[in-house]
């Protein structure tokens, strides 16, 4: 019984030759039955006098082990092992209560010891998969996700692909991988993925064949550019030409849409007939000449030959002896000489006077062009710009130096410019702010070094560095000095401040700030790459500063380190691109640094020039933001409505060219904008509209949801993608319109629009819109600043110095929190300047100057040599 067995196996004989406790060389590992076929378990040990299993916590029965003995030649200890055999029906009887398992037991004069658990499973496959694949058909370079979960079994099934029964091997096809939830994903769609797909489960009992999902990759047709007209069908008259045009770019493949539209254009033409050419009559008889002979002519002109008429034939001029051949010819005497010496002398004059003349013309115009200099120098530093372009042949205007080394330039009143009401800068009257007189302030200009004059002419020649066109609006430009200012480019968040004395003095630029469109610029882009900011440029590049100025610009990304390796890119004069900065990386060079936020980057640099914020994805969970915007017809006088849904990156220069666009189609903001973010997992994005009134309205879309493909969004270089829902309403009275629309990218995570609306006279949502254009796009000297000049002045000369209790700059860049940025400010000659430069970008116009106040008062409070408590 198992009682005796028990109490047998409990007191094993002795006689073991040695006194260590057994360690086992072989332990019993998992395994599973298959069908109705017994395993063998096995363990052995040494030094070892009896070995047993016990299975599920009951000994196994000592007839049901086979024993071997040996002898370990090393040690010279004794081995034993010790194999048991478990069938099906042993594994059943417990089945649902445990898990069956089994462990040995090994006995020695010295104790026992107790072997890992193994445990025994019955092995088994499903026949049913629990998702299969399904037929599909997609367009070309489209992503394609192939779901597939295995039947359920023991040990769990692996997973593979067959493509037209060859197996599919994600190592050798970068375009393929496999999901850990077993999807088969290609990335884009390509015609050598038509075929059919077939997943496969497999264990140690059995393989498992899913239905084979048939997949098409069609090509959509596209036209080929049209022919050259041909030529007229007449060749004297009114005819026509036509010019025609192929759906081979690309052929229509598997089922492909047939390109819309005529491939053949015609068009009247005339062609006007040719006129052959007539001569007119002979005139008289000029006077008998020196040489005896007379002359007459005529002109190819009654009519003249045109149109490809045929000149006429024939001699224009007709000469004759006018004395009958009575006449001699004398020869040239001193009188013929005479006429061509003088004919020579006249020739000789002429040229020069044309010589001095042009002469005095250019000395004149160069003295009119250092009068528009020296005019400029004397007003640009203390009054807002006129701004008007500069003369086209004369580009060194933006680095001219003038001579102002015995020029002083007085300035009545404060430097400070005037605030308004709660917007003044309060301070106390403190040691670092001591109060500012409304006095008199005299500015003196030093006298630069004066450039070379192959710098000079090189400048001169190169069109990279001359000013841009005027009259976009997506432009500002003005003329800057050694007190700096700001250009400002409206509703675009792009901005580019230039603090005081990053311009040397008696320097004078004209500086511009200029937001590209997209498509103008190519900027190319590799592997999972992504643009996320506008391309902006600033210059004129190479120009000299002294100091950083701080660009401006919005952006898109949910920025992360583990998820994004973001970039600065700066083209060269060459035009290529290069990585000038990598956002979280040390510096590789101090010209260039950027303070990224939320929605918006500060970017300083010492060069002007044109940049982007380019970024690459380092895991699927890497997201952008998009723009989600509602458009429709302000006015529909037919029965078809459309509605058209922006998919935009999250910047407001992207927001303000749609609306602009959407002016000039006549259209009406519909619904308040959404933000979705969207993540790198190759899915296109889905729109598709539900809920209208059927009785009212019919959509004309014919599947269930429109797609745009992930990498038109992905890249950012395509600004306006669109998808356009047509409707249609049973009866023009219809004007209220209700229904909702889902845009999403993974099923459960998308934004829905709940459109509820009168397209008659609906305008509530007109709030949303940007504003027409204000403001000053160019601000010259003090206006352009926020802190008044000189109280700027005073607190980087009290905190650039270290303070005896840490009251200096470093103290003011953790109110403000900015001392992230400590190093950078620290590598700068004044980081006090560093600092107060960041805060003008990010707060103007509109920033709190009492915080800043109390902020700079708060330093000086931590140091008893700045600031006394009563003046706190």
């Amino acid at each position: 019984t198992g009682a005796q067995q028990s109490a047998t196996v409990a007191n094993p004989a002795s006689g073991a030759s040695s006194d260590l406790l057994p360690h086992f060389q072989l332990e019993p590992e998992d395994v599973y039955i298959v069908k109705n076929k017994a395993v063998s378990l096995a363990c052995r040990a040494t030094p070892a006098t009896q070995i047993y299993f016990k299975c599920n916590g009951e000994w196994v029965h000592q007839g049901d082990h086979v024993t071997q003995h040996s002898t370990d030649h090393s040690t010279g200890l004794p081995v034993m092992e010790v194999r048991i055999e478990v069938t099906r029906q042993q594994v059943e009887k417990i089945f649902g209560l445990e898990e069956y398992w089994c462990q040995c037991v090994a006995w020695s004069s010295s104790g026992t010891t107790k072997s890992q658990k193994a445990f025994v499973r019955i092995a088994y496959l499903r026949k049913n998969f629990e998702q299969e694949p399904t037929a599909r058909e997609v367009s070309i370079e489209q992503g394609i996700v192939l779901p597939c979960r295995p039947p359920e079994g023991i040990p769990p099934a692996e997973v593979e692909w067959l493509r037209n029964e060859e197996l599919v091997d994600p190592a050798l096809d970068a375009n393929v991988y496999v999901t850990p939830e077993h999807s088969l994903v290609l990335r884009q769609a390509r015609l050598a993925d038509t075929a059919n797909y077939t997943c496969v489960a497999k264990n140690i009992v059995a393989r498992r064949r899913s239905a084979s999902a048939a997949i098409t990759v069609y090509v959509n047709g596209g036209w080929s550019t049209w022919t050259q007209w041909s030529g007229c069908s007449t060749s004297c008259g009114r005819g026509w030409q036509k010019r025609s045009r192929t759906c081979t770019n690309p052929t229509p493949l598997n089922g492909g849409a047939f390109c819309e539209g005529q491939n053949v254009q015609k068009t009247a033409c005339t062609t006007l007939c040719p006129v052959d050419g007539a001569w007119s009559e002979w005139s008289k008889w000029s006077e008998c000449g020196a040489e005896c002979t007379h002359w007459r002519s005529r002109e190819c002109s009654e009519p003249a030959p045109r149109n490809g008429g045929r000149d006429c034939h024939g001699p224009e001029l007709d000469t004759r002896n006018c004395t009958s051949e009575l006449c001699t010819h004398a020869a040239p005497g001193a009188e013929d000489v005479a006429l061509y010496v003088g004919l020579v002398a006249v020739a000789v004059c002429l040229v020069l006077l044309l010589l001095v003349g042009v002469l005095v013309y250019c000395r004149k115009k160069g003295g009119l062009d250092a009068d528009v200099a020296d005019s400029s120098i004397l007003t640009a530093g203390f009054q807002p710009v006129s701004i008007k372009p500069s003369k086209a042949d004369n580009p060194s205007l933006l680095t001219i130096q003038p001579d102002l080394s015995t020029t002083t330039m007085t300035y009545q009143g404060s430097l400070c410019p005037r605030q308004d009401g709660p917007a003044k800068l309060q301070l106390p009257n403190g040691h670092l702010l001591s109060p500012l007189g409304a006095g008199r302030h005299t500015l003196h200009h030093s006298s630069p070094a004066a450039e070379g004059a192959d710098f000079v002419a090189r400048l001169s020649t190169q069109s990279y560095f001359r000013s841009l066109p005027r009259g976009t609006n997506n432009m500002a430009y003005g003329t800057f000095n050694f007190l700096g200012g700001r250009l400002m480019i409206p509703n675009t968040g792009i901005s580019l401040l230039i603090p005081p004395d990053a311009i040397p003095r008696g320097k004078i630029y004209e500086v511009y700030l200029t937001l590209h469109k997209q498509e103008e610029v190519r900027l190319p882009l590799a592997g999972c790459q992504t643009l996320l900011s506008p391309i902006v440029s600033c210059g004129p590049p190479g120009v000299l500063l002294t100091r950083p100025a701080i660009l401006a610009m919005g952006h898109c990304v949910e920025a992360s380190a583990e998820n994004w390796s973001i970039r600065l890119k700066k083209q060269s004069c060459e035009g290529t691109w290069e990585d000038v900065l990598q956002l979280g990386a040390e510096p590789c060079t101090e010209l260039y640094y950027c303070q990224l936020e939320a929605q918006a980057c500060y970017v300083f640099t010492e060069q002007l020039g044109r940049f982007a914020l380019v970024g690459e994805s380092l895991s699927m969970a890497a997201s952008k933001r998009l723009k989600l915007v509602l458009f429709a017809p302000a006015a529909c006088p037919s029965l078809e409505y459309n509605i058209r849904v922006y998919c935009l990156s999250d910047t407001q220069d992207v927001l303000k060219e749609v609306i602009q666009l959407e002016k000039q189609l006549g259209g009406q903001l519909i619904g308040a904008p959404r933000v979705l973010h969207f993540k790198d997992s190759y899915h296109n994005l889905r729109l598709s509209i539900h809920d209208m009134p059927s009785s009212l309205w019919k959509s004309k879309l014919l599947a269930s949801y429109q797609e745009i493909p992930f990498y038109h969004i992905w890249s950012g270089l395509q600004p306006f993608l669109h998808c356009t829902f047509t409707l249609e309403r049973l009866s023009t009275s219809t004007c209220e319109l209700a229904c909702k629309i889902w845009v999403w990218q993974v099923e459960g995570d998308g934004q829905s629009f709940t459109v509820n609306f009168n397209i008659a006279k609906d305008t509530r949502f007109s709030d949303w819109l940007v504003p027409d254009e204000v403001g000053t796009p160019a601000l010259v000297g003090p206006s352009a600043f926020k802190i008044p000049f000189l109280i700027r002045q005073k607190i980087i000369s009290s905190l650039d110095p270290p303070g005896t209790r840490g009251a200096d700059w470093r103290t003011l860049a953790q109110k403000l929190n900015l001392d992230s940025h400590l190093s950078f400010f620290a590598s700068k000659a004044s980081p006090t300047a560093m600092i107060l430069n960041l805060w003008e970008a990010r707060h103007f116009p509109n920033g709190n100057l009492s915080q800043l106040a109390a902020a700079v008062a708060e330093v000086g409070k931590q140091d008893g040599a700045l600031f006394s408590e009563a003046e706190c």
